[in-house]
């Protein structure tokens, strides 16, 4: 298992690209400068009326197939 921490800031009008299927992946870079790949539909729980904001921690396998993404405490 390995977890990879990323911050996001996407608006409300970008998100609205995925939610509408123009796009199905969001590309980040973690903390340690690694790029992810992220399907937006694993996002669409996360969204506020200010779009997708905060720090996340992607959690995935050894087979790096995502076990669990999670919004991170402001604290963190």
């Amino acid at each position: 298992m390995q977890r990879f921490y990323f911050n996001l800031a996407i608006a409300p009008s970008e998100y609205l690209r995925y939610y509408q299927g123009a796009a199905a992946r969001v590309l980040v870079r973690a903390q340690d400068g690694r790029s992810l790949s992220i399907p937006a539909l694993n996002l669409r729980r996360f969204v506020t009326a200010n779009g997708v904001q905060g720090r996340f921690c992607l959690t995935v396998d050894e087979n790096n197939r995502m076990i669990s993404l999670e919004r991170q405490s402001a604290s963190f």
